[in-house]
């Protein structure tokens, strides 16, 4: 008859998670991440290929911020005729080329395969939180699932931030800039691709602001009481950051600084929180 487990190994094995016989070797971690990897790539290639195949409604989306009569600035005229003002945009037309043979057909794969990824990501979130999961106590398994549903969050809201205004803003300001009127502006779609999804990656990683200083807290390396000393040299950092990023235009300046301050706000937020459950249980 097998003997059971004392109170004390139970909460020894709970507190050490190496010290559990069914512990698997190096060589079954390799397999594990192996088969991980697997599934993960076989689910965006599945993705990918039912993106590509849905070439007209995928690029219809793609391209919708490079009109003149896009959603945002339909909302934004509306906004200001509430308030009175009777502005409303120009309108303009950008010629979109390709100027290789290959560079349609070789883009819409590359496309395809980077929403497949984004349209991945949540099931790729889960598969690594199943991997790590094994090595983490348990109290530490209570909020690695929140933080991970947080990222994505704040990921996604990062994307359609940067589809929805930060794209289209900067593609209309670059896009009708001209330095004569002797030069004429023709895009390529390779050009007009990799600027909307490097602009989508980089506010989808800016979004992930309260999180790095949620990690940074519990290392101690930063502190509410600093976030919140440092308010006025965070602005004008952000500020900076949002300048290099935005075209030199003040409207796109403003719609991209204030929510990234507010991003900032939230930090010292959730590390006020951490730290008020850590005197708590100290």
């Amino acid at each position: 008859m097998k003997k059971k487990p004392s109170p004390k190994q139970v909460t020894e094995k709970e507190n050490n998670p190496s010290s559990d016989p069914n512990m698997l070797t190096f060589g079954g971690h390799l397999e594990v991440l192996r088969r991980m990897l697997f599934r993960i790539i076989a689910v965006v290639m599945v993705l990918a290929v039912a993106i590509f195949c849905f070439k007209e409604k995928t690029f219809e989306l793609l391209l919708a911020p490079s009109q003149w009569d896009f959603i945002t600035y339909r909302y934004i005229e509306k906004f200001l005729h509430l308030l009175g003002s009777e502005f409303t945009f120009n309108q303009f037309h950008i010629n979109m080329i390709a100027t290789e043979l290959s560079s349609q057909f070789m883009t819409h794969i590359t496309t395809a395969v980077y929403l497949g990824l984004l349209g991945a990501s949540p099931y790729i979130l889960v598969e690594l939180f199943r991997f790590i999961t094994p090595a983490l106590y348990e109290n530490e398994k209570k909020y690695s699932v929140s933080v991970a549903a947080t990222m994505y969050l704040l990921f996604i809201v990062g994307v359609l931030m940067s589809y929805f205004i930060l794209f289209p803003i900067s593609f209309r300001f670059l896009g009708t800039y001209s330095v004569s009127g002797m030069v004429e502006s023709n895009i390529t779609l390779k050009s007009y691709i990799s600027t909307f999804t490097t602009l989508t990656l980089v506010m989808g990683l800016v979004f992930q602001l309260p999180v790095i200083a949620f990690f940074l807290g519990k290392l101690e390396v930063i502190t509410s009481e600093m976030l919140a000393n440092y308010r006025k040299y965070a602005f004008l950092v952000i500020m900076l950051v949002a300048a290099i990023i935005t075209p030199p235009d003040l409207m796109t300046l403003i719609l991209v600084t204030i929510p990234l301050y507010l991003l900032y706000e939230v930090s010292i937020m959730v590390l006020k929180r951490m730290e008020r459950k850590t005197s708590k249980k100290s």
